[in-house]
């Protein structure tokens, strides 16, 4: 994985003017090359894996939106969060007001405290960044 230095610019953060390292993304992967490579690995055709993601997906959003978490065996689980403002007062909390948004937070698997997803990632300068 690839990373570059960074130095926190948000005034408002503790960490404000401190460096930190960032991952690099250089591609974003589709799902249709994800359907392609799994049928490829499946032996089926990609219309098949198609399908199964669209309604994997649809079964999965259903359930995160009411409130449920989601277990997939050998990758991890998932949540939504609600991302709020703190109020003093109980009685002064307005959902509207108060709520800003929702967030996927998501747990890789872990295996007697080891995740899978993580191993066998090694870190790597990104030699085409000039920090400053």
């Amino acid at each position: 994985m690839k990373y570059r230095i960074k130095k926190e610019t948000k005034p408002t953060l503790p960490t404000y003017g401190k460096y930190k390292a960032v991952a690099v993304h250089y591609q974003t992967v589709e799902s249709k090359q994800i359907v392609n490579e799994t049928a490829q690995r499946m032996g089926t055709h990609p219309a098949n894996v198609r399908g199964i993601l669209v309604s994997l997906a649809e079964v999965i959003n259903n359930h995160l939106r009411e409130g449920d978490r989601v277990r997939l065996e050998d990758w991890g689980m998932m949540k939504l969060e609600i991302e709020s403002e703190k109020v003093d007062n109980l009685k002064d909390f307005k959902a509207k007001k108060h709520i800003r948004g929702v967030r996927l937070h998501f747990l890789p698997e872990s295996y007697e405290g080891t995740q899978p997803l993580y191993q066998g990632i090694t870190f790597e300068k990104d030699k085409t960044y000039n920090e400053e």
